[in-house]
């Protein structure tokens, strides 16, 4: 891969933010963090992630209003959603309005490393 993969983490919780932020750097990731979606919408339009690690329930602005405006603006943006409460009805509705792929809290780290390197793969194929 010729170019660092841009990672934004948008979560309220910061020990979430920083121990992703901290995960990925170590894999050679350039992340950003967002503690709410307003910040988050900011650091997309600056930073241009190719994926987004999205919370699903955050005061203010909600994962779900957040990924509207992802995909509005930028729909080759990767987004996966990060849910502590995983109902299926929340679920399909993200993966509607053009969420990649969910994960649950607390995260599987392996899986979401994963999930990520397929979402870049995919970006560099099209």
């Amino acid at each position: 891969m010729g170019s660092t993969t841009r990672l934004l983490v948008v979560d309220d919780e910061t020990e979430i933010c920083d121990f992703l932020k901290e995960f990925f750097e170590e894999r050679n990731y350039d992340v950003q963090t967002a503690y709410n979606g307003l910040d988050a919408l900011e650091k997309i339009k600056s930073h241009k992630p190719d994926v987004v690690l999205l919370d699903m329930m955050m005061p203010g602005m909600d994962g779900m209003a957040v990924l509207k405006e992802i995909k509005k603006d930028n729909p080759q943006t990767k987004v996966i959603m990060v849910t502590a409460v995983g109902t299926q009805d929340k679920i399909n509705e993200a993966l509607q309005l053009g969420a990649d792929n969910y994960v649950t809290k607390p995260l599987s780290l392996d899986y979401l490393e994963e999930d990520v390197k397929n979402k870049v793969s995919k970006l560099v194929k099209q």
